[in-house]
C-alpha cells in the first residue's frame, strides 16, 4: 500500500473514533454470529492501526491487541480483499505471528471498508485446528463484515452523543472548542480531563463484573462530574474513562485547583457505589487559536497522567514536564509489542552464602532491548509499566520465562532456587496466584523452589489484605522476600506480623560501610532485628571484599552484588555457577 494511501487510510481510521474505545454490544453480537456459522471459538472485529490490530471485539480472545506484522489481518487491509489460511503453521508469512504463537491454526478474515474504498480492518474467525472455509461460509463472512461497516457509519452518524454516558463526545468537544477559538481569539482558558480510574483499576472491574458494571461506573461518574460542575455547564465523555470541560473564564489557578480537589474528594466520601474508584485532574491553560483543540485534550490528558504519577488529585500541565511524559507515553506504547515480538529477556544475578561462598540461589531479572532505542532499563521503564494493566502480562511473561529456564537447568542437573519480584498490582490482582499455581505445573517445578520478592511499601500499602495474600502465598509453599528493606515506612509492630522467610537490606545501606562507624552500627542493627524475628538476611548490592568481611561480622547470612557476579544471561549463570562448585571443592 502507498504511503499516501495509507496515511489517508488511518487518518479515515482515527476520525471514526473507533480505536481503544469500550465495548459494543451491536459489534459483539456479530462475531458471535460470525462464530457460529463457521463452528469455531473465536471471532474478532479487528481494526488495523499504525504498527498494531487492536479488537473493537474479541470472542474467546484474550489479547486486546497484536503486533501488526506479521497478522493476516494487516494482509487483508493490504489487499482489501477476503484471505483464508487454512493452516497458519504451514506458512511462511504467518507460522512465526502472534496468532500461530497462541495455538491458532486456521483463519479467515473479510474487509471492512468504509463507502470512500479506505479498508479499516477485517472481521475474522479463528479456529485452532487446520481447516478449510466453503463458498457460503466466505459469502457469510463477507455480508458480515458489511453489516460490521453498517454498523460502524450508524455510530458516526449519530456520532454527537456518547451512547453510554449520554453525554457530548470528543468529536463535539473539539467542534466546540474550534467555534470557542473564533468567538474568542486569544482568550485564556483552562480546559479540564478527568479521569475517573486507571486502566487497571478499570481492567479489573470488567473482568470481574463484566461490561455492564463499567457501563453504570461510567454512568454513575458522569452524574457525579455533572453535579460537580454544575448543571448549566458542558460536559463531554471524550474517552472511555475520561471527561472533559472548560473551567469558568478568568477563574484564578490556585484556588481553582483547590476547588477541583476539594469537590472531587466530597464527592468520592459520598458516593455510595464508589464508582469513581481513583479519579485523578488534568488541567491545561492555553490560548485561544493558538493551539490545535486535539492538543489541548492532549495536553490535558498528560496532566492528568501526571496527577496519578504523583499521587495527587489535580496537575497542570507543564511544557517542562512535557518531555518526560511523552517518553512515559512512547514505552506504554513500544511495551505492547516488547512480549509478542521477542523484545524481553531475563538475567540471574547469583545469590551467595556469606559464610561457605556456596551460591544459595539466583534472581530473575527482566531486561528490554528495543529495535530502535536499544536497551531500555528497568529502573525505567517497569514503574511506568506498574502504572497500567500491562503489568499483568509482563509478570506473566517474567515468571513463565524464568520457570522454563528453571526447568531446562534441572535437565541438565543444574539445581538452584529462584527468586522472582513481584509487583505491588500483583498482589491486588485475583488472578495472579491462580497463574503462578498454573505455571509451576506447567513447568513441572516444585513450590518450595521459588522465592517471590516484593517491596516492604508494596506490602504496607496493602494493608491488612497484603498480610492475607502474603499468607496465602506462603500456604503454597513458596518463599517469600522482602525487597530493599528499610527503604520503605513499615513499623516494627507490623513488620513482626509478615509471614515472610527473607530480607533484602538495600543497597543504599551498603554504600558507606567501610568507611562510616554509624553506617555499620545501622546494618548491624537491622541485621540482628532480622534474625530475632526469625528471617534470614541478605545484603544487596555487594561490591568489594572489605564490605563482604564486615558483613560477615555483623552475621549477614547471604550477599547479592557485582562482587560475586553481575547479572548473567542462562548459559553464563550456569558456566559461572560450576566455575564456583570446583572451586569450593
Amino acid at each position: 500500500m502507498a504511503q499516501s494511501t495509507e496515511s489517508t487510510r488511518l487518518d479515515a481510521l482515527r476520525q471514526l473514533d473507533l480505536l481503544d474505545t469500550t465495548p459494543h454490544r451491536g459489534f459483539d453480537r456479530i462475531t458471535r454470529l460470525a462464530a457460529q456459522i463457521f463452528g469455531l471459538p473465536m471471532a474478532l472485529i479487528s481494526l488495523t492501526d499504525a504498527d498494531r490490530q487492536w479488537f473493537k471485539s474479541r470472542i474467546e480472545v484474550i489479547a486486546e491487541s497484536v503486533p501488526r506484522q506479521g497478522a493476516p489481518c494487516a494482509d487483508v487491509v493490504e489487499t482489501s480483499s477476503i484471505i483464508v489460511v487454512e493452516d497458519l503453521l504451514e506458512s511462511n508469512a504467518y507460522r512465526r505471528g502472534a496468532y500461530a504463537r497462541t495455538g491458532i491454526r486456521f483463519y479467515a478474515g473479510a474487509p471492512l471498508v468504509t463507502p470512500q474504498g479506505h479498508c479499516l480492518g477485517s472481521l475474522c474467525v479463528l479456529g485452532n485446528e487446520p481447516r478449510t472455509a466453503s463458498d457460503d461460509e466466505l459469502q457469510a463472512l463477507t455480508d458480515l463484515a458489511e453489516i460490521v461497516m453498517a454498523q460502524v457509519e450508524m455510530l458516526h452518524a449519530v456520532g454527537r452523543v456518547d451512547a453510554i454516558s449520554g453525554m457530548p463526545n470528543r468529536n463535539q468537544f473539539l467542534d466546540d472548542l474550534t467555534d470557542m477559538a473564533l468567538d474568542e481569539p486569544g482568550g485564556t482558558r483552562m480546559a479540564v480531563l478527568v479521569e475517573i480510574a486507571s486502566s487497571l483499576e478499570m481492567d479489573q472491574a470488567a473482568r470481574v463484573m463484566g461490561t455492564r458494571y463499567f457501563d453504570e461506573v461510567v454512568q454513575a461518574a458522569a452524574a457525579t462530574i455533572q453535579a460537580i460542575i454544575g448543571p448549566h455547564r458542558p460536559l463531554y465523555h471524550v474517552g472511555s474513562t475520561h471527561f472533559a470541560f472548560m473551567a469558568p473564564s478568568g477563574v484564578e489557578k490556585t484556588s481553582y485547583a483547590a476547588l477541583l480537589r476539594s469537590r472531587t474528594q466530597n464527592q468520592h466520601r459520598t458516593l455510595r457505589s464508589g464508582f469513581l474508584l481513583s479519579p485523578r485532574i488534568g488541567v491545561s491553560e492555553f490560548q485561544l487559536g493558538d493551539i490545535e483543540p486535539r492538543e489541548v485534550l492532549r495536553t490535558a490528558h498528560a496532566a492528568a497522567q501526571g496527577a496519578r504519577l504523583a499521587g495527587d488529585t489535580v496537575s497542570f500541565y507543564s511544557r517542562k514536564e512535557d518531555q518526560s511524559d511523552a517518553r512515559r507515553y512512547w514505552i506504554l506504547n513500544a511495551f505492547k509489542s516488547a512480549i509478542a515480538e521477542d523484545q524481553l529477556h531475563l538475567v540471574y544475578q547469583p545469590r551467595v552464602d556469606l559464610w561457605s561462598g556456596e551460591c544459595k540461589g539466583t534472581e530473575a531479572l527482566v531486561r528490554w532491548t528495543h529495535p530502535e532505542s536499544g536497551a531500555i532499563s528497568p529502573a525505567e521503564f517497569v514503574p511506568i509499566i506498574e502504572s497500567t494493566g500491562d503489568i499483568r502480562s509482563l509478570t506473566e511473561w517474567v515468571v513463565d520465562a524464568s520457570l522454563a529456564q528453571m526447568a531446562a537447568w534441572q535437565r541438565q542437573e543444574v539445581f538452584v532456587r529462584l527468586s522472582i519480584n513481584i509487583s505491588p498490582s500483583n498482589l491486588e490482582d485475583t488472578e495472579f496466584l491462580p497463574m503462578l499455581e498454573q505455571r509451576l505445573r506447567e513447568h513441572r517445578i516444585s513450590s518450595d523452589q521459588i522465592e517471590l520478592e516484593i517491596t516492604e511499601g508494596a506490602v504496607m500499602r496493602e494493608g491488612g489484605n497484603g498480610l492475607d495474600k502474603l499468607g496465602a502465598i506462603s500456604s503454597m509453599g513458596l518463599t517469600l522476600a522482602i525487597d530493599d528493606f528499610g527503604t520503605g515506612y513499615s513499623s516494627l509492630s507490623y513488620l513482626q506480623k509478615l509471614p515472610v522467610d527473607v530480607v533484602k537490606i538495600d543497597r543504599s545501606f551498603l554504600l558507606n560501610l567501610t568507611t562510616d562507624e554509624k553506617a555499620l552500627t545501622l546494618v548491624r542493627a537491622m541485621i540482628t532485628l532480622c534474625h530475632d524475628l526469625g528471617y534470614r538476611v541478605v545484603a544487596e548490592g555487594i561490591e568489594d571484599k572489605a564490605t563482604t568481611d564486615l558483613l560477615v561480622r555483623a552475621g549477614c547470612d547471604e550477599g547479592q552484588g557485582y562482587y560475586f557476579g553481575r547479572p548473567m544471561l542462562p548459559d553464563a549463570f550456569r558456566a559461572w555457577l560450576q566455575d564456583r562448585e570446583k572451586a569450593l571443592l
